[in-house]
């Protein structure tokens, strides 16, 4: 009885394995129960490029008509209807969770005035930089010559972006509040909260002095240089597709008018 049992098991067992050999049981590839070739031909088959951002002038920000608009706005609509796709624009409540968002399929890519990063490098394929930025100190114009240097802020209260190359400026500092988005640390300092806050030159140059929501709100010190990227899923095939849509896009001078038009500087 024992012997029969054992060769039902064994046929069992060769059967499962010849159809697995045939279905491609356990490919990692697929979707339910659809092989999926690529990332990019994932988004192809839905139609849409689903694109994580937070509201950040000049990259993305809200019109009078209550619509997305900005540089990585009209950037990121210019190679989705080169690709044949949709864009899709998706809040994130959390920048700190882009790449838990990317990897969950909640969105497609990360373009939202990224700075790129060797950290960020580990958990996403990143595109070729295309705009250079700067982390710079915001803080009221009437405090302009106190706060002037980095070493200079070491003991004032600041306001970052959690998980923002800001926050990365001011590691180690004792008295550093992190904040959900970059508007929310302008705010910090705009409300007294805060004696300054660290943010990319972009959003600095577009939301403070003059005519604009801060008028009151100053930058002054630059912190470094960096360059923004796109982030795609590690390994993505998606990566190399946008890629050659922004070749094209910077061949055919698209870039350099939106550039123009948001005052921001290309990586050439």
């Amino acid at each position: 009885m024992k012997k029969k049992i054992l060769a039902i098991v064994m046929s069992v067992v060769l059967v499962f394995g010849i159809v697995c050999a045939f279905t491609a049981c356990g490919d990692d590839k697929q979707d339910d129960g659809q092989k999926i070739v690529s990332d990019m031909e994932y988004i192809k088959e839905k139609g849409t490029m689903v694109i994580g951002i937070t509201e950040y002038a000049p990259m993305n920000f809200k019109a009078e008509d209550g619509s997305w608009t900005g540089f990585d706005t009209e950037f990121a609509e210019a190679v989705c209807e080169k690709l044949g796709v949709k864009a899709e624009f998706f809040v994130l409540s959390d920048w700190d969770q882009k790449v838990n968002e990317l990897n969950s399929k909640a969105i497609d890519v990360v373009w939202n005035g990224m700075t790129i990063t060797d950290e960020l490098k580990q958990s996403m394929s990143i595109t070729d930089p295309y705009v250079v930025n700067a982390q710079v100190i915001v803080c009221k114009a009437e405090n302009a010559e106190k706060y002037n240097s980095l070493d200079a802020i070491k003991d004032a209260k600041i306001a970052v972006e959690t998980g923002s190359a800001g926050e990365d400026c001011v590691e180690g500092f004792a008295n550093v509040t992190a904040v959900a988005a970059q508007s929310d640390a302008l705010l910090e300092v705009e409300s007294g909260a805060a004696d300054v806050c660290v943010i990319d030159i972009t959003m600095a140059n577009a939301m403070t002095g003059k005519g604009t929501s801060y008028a009151d709100l100053t930058k002054t010190a630059s912190l470094n240089e960096e360059q923004y990227g796109i982030g795609c899923r590690k390994d993505s095939d998606t990566c190399d597709e946008i890629n050659k849509v922004i070749d094209e896009l910077m061949a055919d001078g698209t870039l350099d008018k939106l550039a123009d038009k948001y005052e921001l500087t290309l990586v050439k």
